[in-house]
C-alpha cells in the first residue's frame, strides 16, 4: 500500500474513459489539489476553464466491471483564504409564482467568503447587509462532485450525476467517510473536485461555499460486489444515493439500493430488511439543482443487527 503525493496538470469536466493521470494498487492512498467550481486554484487564479473541473482520473489497477470501489477520505481541507458562492435561491426551489411575481433578485450575482481553516470559519465580506450583519458560519468541508467513469463510451458532464457518482453535492460527503461506486469500466478511473466549505441540503442557492481543496483519500477494491448506486458509510450511519429528475425517482433510487443493501450486505431477508427500513429509514436531500437531483437514504449503524 503505497503513498502518492500527486500534483494535477490537467482537468476534465466529464467524467469517463479519458487517459489515467496516475496509476495505483489497491489499498494505496493519493494526497493531490483541486480547483473550485470556477477552475480557480489555491491562488484563487483561474488554471482551467469553469464548470466543476475534475483531477483525475486515477486508474486502480485490478478493478474490473462488477467490482465496487471503495474511497476513504482521509482529509478534505480548504488551501485558500476566499471562496464564492451564488447569492439568489434557485427559482426551482421556489412556487412558481413566487418567482414570476417577484422576478429576478435584485443585488449581486455572487457573494465573496473570507475562509480560515484553522479558526473553522467562513465570512461573508462582499454583499454585508446591515440584517445579519457579518454573517459568519462554521465550516464543514465537503467534495461536491466525484465518482467513477460510466460505461465506455459514454463521458457525463459535471454539471449532473448517475449511478458513478458525479456531481452529487451532498453534504456529508466529507473526512472521515468512505464511499463506494459500481466499477464499470477497467481501472475504474476516479475523479474529484468541486469542493465546499460548506453547504446546506439541497445546494438550494445553486452553490455552496465554493473553493479548491486539499485532499487525501485511500482507493480500495471489493471484488465482486456488484451495487448498482453509490453507497456511503459515516462514523454513525450506513446511506445509499439515487441520483434522477423528478425527485421521486431520485428517492425511488436510494430506496431500492437501500433494500437490496440491507439484504447483500446485512443478512436481512426481504421481509426484514422492509420492516426494518419502515421504521428506521431517514432521508436526505443532497441536490436539488443540478440536472439529476441527488436523495440519499440511511439507516443508523447502532440499530443494524450484529
Amino acid at each position: 500500500m503505497a503513498f502518492h503525493s500527486f500534483l494535477p496538470k490537467t482537468y476534465y469536466r466529464a467524467l469517463g474513459s479519458f487517459d489515467p493521470v496516475l496509476s495505483v494498487d489497491d489499498g494505496d492512498t493519493i494526497a493531490t489539489t483541486t480547483v473550485c467550481a470556477a477552475g480557480r486554484d489555491s491562488t484563487d487564479t483561474e488554471i482551467t476553464p469553469p464548470g466543476n473541473p475534475m483531477t483525475g482520473p486515477f486508474y486502480v489497477r485490478g478493478a474490473k466491471p462488477g467490482d465496487t470501489l471503495a474511497v476513504h477520505f482521509d482529509s478534505v481541507c480548504p488551501n485558500r483564504p476566499y471562496g464564492w458562492s451564488r447569492t439568489a435561491l434557485a427559482p426551482n426551489v421556489l412556487d412558481p409564482e413566487f418567482v414570476a411575481l417577484t422576478g429576478k433578485s435584485a443585488g449581486p450575482e455572487f457573494g465573496r467568503w473570507l475562509v480560515d481553516p484553522d479558526a473553522g470559519t467562513a465570512r461573508l465580506v462582499d454583499p454585508v447587509d446591515t440584517a445579519i450583519g457579518s454573517f459568519s458560519v462554521p465550516i464543514a468541508p465537503m467534495v461536491g462532485c466525484f465518482g467513477v467513469a460510466p460505461p465506455a463510451p459514454e463521458a457525463v458532464s459535471t454539471a449532473t450525476s448517475g449511478p458513478h457518482g458525479g456531481n452529487m453535492d451532498y453534504r456529508r460527503l466529507t473526512a472521515g467517510v468512505t464511499v463506494y461506486f459500481p466499477v464499470t469500466v477497467p481501472g475504474a478511473l476516479f475523479f474529484i473536485g468541486d469542493g465546499h466549505a460548506r453547504q446546506g441540503d439541497g445546494e438550494i442557492n445553486g452553490t455552496g461555499i465554493e473553493i479548491s481543496l486539499d485532499v487525501q483519500f485511500r482507493l480500495s477494491l471489493v471484488p465482486g460486489l456488484r451495487i448498482c448506486w453509490p453507497w456511503v458509510d459515516t462514523d454513525d450511519r450506513i446511506c445509499t444515493i439515487g441520483n434522477a429528475r423528478p425527485l421521486d425517482q431520485a428517492l425511488q433510487h436510494a430506496t431500492t439500493e437501500m433494500y437490496r443493501r440491507l439484504q447483500q450486505s446485512c443478512g436481512m431477508d426481504p421481509v426484514a430488511a422492509s420492516i426494518f427500513m419502515g421504521h428506521h429509514a431517514i432521508y436526505e436531500v443532497g441536490n436539488v439543482f443540478d440536472p439529476a437531483y441527488t436523495m440519499v437514504c440511511s439507516v443508523p449503524k447502532v440499530a443494524l443487527p450484529v
